[in-house]
């Protein structure tokens, strides 16, 4: 596949030039967006999305039960549609929780410590839900000390094992943007579950349908899963998408565009059209990709994206208070400050 045409379809694929009518719809398109910043994990999924949706269509998806946030893969948290979240745990949480072990040995995590730690979280989780803050009181009323990355990691242990969830964006003072959720027992808080008759192979498909086209290889850097798994998986997948040559795969049938190639996008930090791939120079000119990231603090930049390439990057806050974007290169700056301006619409400023 030629460059021109490898960019072309994979921003079709990603809803970027084929946005979804909802963001039900771009959340289950896209099966899980990275999403350890909460704003940004929301904002990828509004730029997927038609029309000129706003922050509070996310909020209100997480409060109705269909959208949560959870560490699904790579120790990343991501937003998925709640019915899958269940299955993809089924194929990453034992490959998570084998990256892990060496930390939570480290931290005296065991399943006694969890077992404790769930007893005094579930209740409450059941109940409204808990903040994190919240969380780590009830911890440490129960004896566990939740410094040092502790409670993060009981937190996350309880989430790969299936018993909690991020769900309800708790709301922020002063009408700000909030940037926390409430931790939810998953099997209260979820109540229709997904359940593919092959889940390895189901989550490549379901990977390729959104972020194609893309190698194995690739989907083992995003799943977090062994080389030896993901070739497994495309042996699975055999007749579920299609092979274009050197590698890649596609979609049997990817969304219809909407949008010229050419559009550009002001995209999220972390956001999945950059950070999903083993290789990222197809979409960045390897001499700017220290300036995107992730660098040394593993944070990854908003970027400004035109014609399928990262031309430039920018900043949520300053994005809402109306500063331009910081360009590489000359590129069509009214297209690049529309983008800009779609977010600060979708934040509300």
């Amino acid at each position: 596949m030629d460059p021109r045409g490898l960019l072309a379809a994979r921003l079709r694929a990603h809803r970027l030039t084929a946005p979804a009518p909802s963001i039900i719809g771009a959340a289950r398109h896209m099966l899980a967006v990275q999403s350890q910043d909460l704003l940004a994990g929301r904002w990828a999924l509004g730029v997927r999305t038609t029309g000129s949706p706003r922050i509070d269509d996310v909020d209100g998806a997480f409060r109705s039960g269909q959208l949560v946030r959870a560490w699904t893969m790579r120790g990343t948290l991501h937003i998925v549609h709640a019915r899958d979240l269940a299955w993809v745990l089924s194929v990453t949480a034992d490959r998570q929780r084998q990256q892990a072990a060496g930390r939570h040995r480290a931290l005296g995590i065991d399943d006694e410590m969890l077992d404790t730690a769930w007893n005094a979280i579930g209740p409450p989780a059941r109940d409204g839900g808990c903040t994190r803050a919240e969380s780590f009181a009830l911890m440490q009323s129960a004896g566990i000390d939740p410094s040092g990355q502790r409670g993060t990691h009981v937190l996350f242990a309880l989430t790969i094992a299936g018993l909690l969830c991020q769900g309800p964006i708790e709301p922020a003072a002063g009408g700000t943007v909030s940037r926390e959720q409430r931790f939810v027992a998953a099997d209260s808080w979820i109540t229709e579950s997904a359940q593919p008759d092959d889940p390895l192979a189901e989550l490549l498909v379901r990977y390729i349908d959104g972020h194609g086209p893309a190698s194995v290889r690739d989907f083992a850097w995003w799943s977090g899963l062994t080389l030896s798994a993901a070739r497994e998986a495309a042996q699975r997948a055999a007749g579920r998408m299609r092979e274009v040559g050197d590698g890649l795969f596609v979609a049997l049938r990817p969304p219809r565009r909407r949008l010229d190639d050419t559009t550009a996008f002001a995209l999220p930090a972390f956001d999945e059209y950059y950070i999903s791939y083993a290789d990222r120079t197809p979409v960045c000119d390897p001499g700017l990709l220290d300036a995107v990231g992730p660098g040394k603090n593993g944070m990854v930049r908003p970027t400004i994206v035109e014609s399928g390439r990262v031309v430039g990057v920018w900043s949520h806050a300053d994005a809402a208070r109306g500063a331009p974007a910081e360009l590489f290169e000359p590129v069509d700056d009214p297209a690049a400050a529309s983008g800009l301006t779609r977010f600060a619409r979708f934040v509300g400023d």
